[in-house]
């Protein structure tokens, strides 16, 4: 039988705690103190500690050490006026708050939670050991020191009840991290429902969010349960939280506060028990002074930030993600295709601006084009530029730019193969600028788009060909 301390100097409260956790069929041991508290702690493991913040010979966050966090589940049970201390308590180490007069739902549904610790535990030790052989945590990829740190934040955070800030650039897989960590959190068997708040109309996010009564609006033909009533007992993730109407932000500050909230057109408050966690690709700090994001909500949300750094700052990664999606391509195809050195060599030399999503995006483009090997051709230009083995010429000091540009026209175009089109893109030129650019070159250029005039030096102009200098004002001969 799982053993309950609870810790309160008041002994109506104290006493209406354990009349529930009782009958919730826990195990009841009671403190008045802090000393008690200790003996109590000394003289049996508990699974769980609801904890009174003010107590007669101290402050109850002296009992929220590293060893009775690892040891025990706490939930601070706190006033309205000490929200802020309660916060703090949830970074020390406390897995949940409950706010006085304790609601007998919540209590319950929390002890339901508790219920299952070790077998959580257990799965995040695996996954733990599941990274170390395969570079994998959960849905998320990656062997380096960067990626690392964000697995030991979602291992810390993940079984409490903490509110949780993702930031980081677009593509960078944050909705993968609110799911791994509703996975290992003990809100697994219930929703995880995600919403990207800049993608809804402002006139209908209120009502996505939090639902609306029949009549309410012009439309509103049917009562509607919004997110956060089907997300009860799970996890619900709001991407782009910057992009929220800051009208709605106050009503998003409300349900954090008090655990309630308005359908439109009620005046009934609905009790939620819903985990937030939620994320923008903006500077957090930033939005607020733009006035993108109330400071008091962002004070709400980073309880525990985590930060997940772009692709090109974990670049060491890249190779383990782009077997990984080629081979999830194969699987869904049923073929055996592979990624040539080259192609993989311009991958890893490419800065990455759309980040992971960018990646697969491109390799699922290329596997599309290839046959058995995905090789350099196949990927966008941009890449092909990024290639560490593309071939290179000398400029020498004092050459004028026409004769830099013709080379580089020349000899992208050789690199090319002759094909005019992907030495546009890669030039950044308009096909009518490299038709215009050849006639000129006219007699320079054999079939394949190779320099004729003899390699890196050669001019190659054809004898007796005239052209105007304008400095000069007279026709000389090229070459003379």
């Amino acid at each position: 039988m799982p053993n309950v301390l609870i810790v309160d100097d008041d002994t109506n409260t104290q006493q209406a705690l354990a009349d529930i956790v009782a009958r919730e069929g826990f195990a009841v041991h009671r403190a008045g103190t802090l000393a008690e508290a200790r003996a109590a702690l000394a003289r049996q493991r508990m699974d769980l500690i609801l904890l009174d913040l003010v107590l007669p010979d101290g402050d109850g966050m002296e009992l929220l050490t590293p060893e009775t966090a690892r040891d025990s589940e706490i939930v601070v049970i706190t006033g309205y006026a000490s929200i802020e201390t309660s916060i703090r308590a949830l970074r020390l180490g406390a897995v949940d708050y409950l706010i006085k007069p304790v609601r007998v739902n919540q209590l319950q549904r929390l002890l339901q939670r508790v219920a299952r610790p070790p077998e959580l535990k257990s799965e995040i030790s695996t996954l733990r050991g599941e990274l170390r052989k395969l570079g994998h945590f959960g849905r998320l990829m990656g062997y380096s020191a960067a990626m690392q740190r964000v697995y030991d934040q979602i291992e810390r955070v993940a079984p409490t009840a903490a509110t949780v800030l993702i930031t980081g650039e677009s593509g960078t897989g944050k909705e993968m991290v609110a799911q791994t960590i509703h996975e290992l959190s003990r809100r697994n068997k219930q929703p995880f429902v995600a919403v990207n708040c800049g993608a809804i109309s402002p006139q209908l996010i209120e009502s996505e969010l939090f639902g609306h009564e029949k009549g309410s609006f012009t439309g509103a033909v049917r009562e509607h349960k919004g997110l956060f009533e089907r997300a009860a007992g799970g996890s619900i993730f709001l991407d782009e939280i910057t992009e929220m109407p800051i009208e709605l932000q106050v009503k998003l500050l409300r349900v954090l506060e008090t655990g309630s909230f308005l359908r439109v057109g009620s005046q009934q408050a609905i009790e939620t028990d819903v985990r937030i966690i939620a994320a923008t690709n903006r500077v957090p700090e930033e939005a607020v002074a733009s006035g993108k994001l109330r400071d008091d909500l962002l004070y709400r949300l980073q309880v525990f930030p985590i930060h997940l750094p772009p692709l090109r700052e974990r670049i060491e990664d890249l190779e383990l993600l782009a077997l990984r999606f080629i081979g999830e391509m194969n699987q869904q195809e049923n073929t055996h295709k592979t990624l040539s050195n080259r192609a993989l060599a311009a991958l890893k030399n490419y800065s990455w601006p759309g980040n992971v999503r960018e990646l697969r995006n491109v390799l699922q483009r290329s596997f599309i084009m290839a046959d058995e090997v995905i090789e350099l051709e196949y990927l966008p230009v941009e890449l092909e530029i990024a290639d560490p083995n593309s071939p290179s010429f000398t400029v020498c000091v004092g050459s004028s730019v026409a004769e830099v540009e013709r080379r580089l026209i020349l000899s992208t175009l050789a690199y090319c193969k002759g094909s005019k089109e992907r030495a546009a893109k890669m030039l950044g030129l308009s096909l009518k600028t490299i038709y215009n650019r050849l006639k000129e070159y006219e007699g320079e250029v054999d079939g394949t788009g190779a320099d004729a005039g003899g390699g890196e030096h050669g001019r190659g102009r054809k004898s007796g060909k005239r052209r105007h200098n304008p400095q000069h004002g007279e026709a000389q001969r090229s070459g003379a």
